[in-house]
């Protein structure tokens, strides 16, 4: 069951859900909208190999806007922190964005119950477009959680994504063990 409007506020108020910064102009009727940060990344590697690390170079976003190129992944993030402690939230882009022939994430669109960070986003466009800090980028659903649940991601041992930060940040494959 996803939330509504009403529901997400009283998660907020109860403190389950976080929005940092929140402005209640982006409550949709079951979503929230969210926005592009300041900061993008690129990875400096054109082979990227799943058993190391591969490193990304960062850079901010100019006042003017940035060209995003098609063939090319960036690696950007969400203005808002967040914090779901009794709901999954899934991150989805916009309609408008999707017009633009931005996608804004290849995989993973579902956080799990637990997640506390601003949000990486897996940003592949069809068509060159400029893009703005501050602009809409996505909209957070959360969807009620059956049963208790034993394992929160932010207290996870083998968590990857736990410390918080306002840049993007690169696959952590490399940490799993296979």
């Amino acid at each position: 069951m996803i939330l509504t409007d009403t529901e997400i506020l009283k998660e907020i108020d109860l403190g389950s859900i976080l929005i940092e910064p929140y402005d209640p102009k982006c409550l949709g009727t079951n979503s929230y909208d969210v926005h592009l940060g300041k900061h993008l990344a690129t990875y400096e590697d054109e082979v990227l190999d799943a058993k190391k690390h591969n490193k990304i170079k960062h850079f901010e976003i100019p006042e003017e806007g940035f060209v995003l190129e098609p063939g090319t992944l960036y690696l950007g993030v969400t203005k808002e922190y967040t914090e779901t402690h009794n709901h999954v939230p899934f991150l989805e882009g916009k309609s408008s964005t999707g017009r633009l022939g931005i996608d804004i994430h290849a995989t993973a669109g579902k956080g799990d119950v637990g997640f506390c960070n601003t949000w990486t986003l897996e940003i592949s466009v069809t068509h060159p477009v400029r893009v703005y800090v501050g602009m809409p980028i996505g909209q957070l659903i959360y969807f009620k959680v059956e049963g208790d649940v034993e394992n929160l991601y932010h207290s996870k041992d083998n968590a990857k994504y736990t410390n918080r930060t306002i840049k993007p940040v690169e696959s952590m494959m490399w940490k799993n063990k296979w």
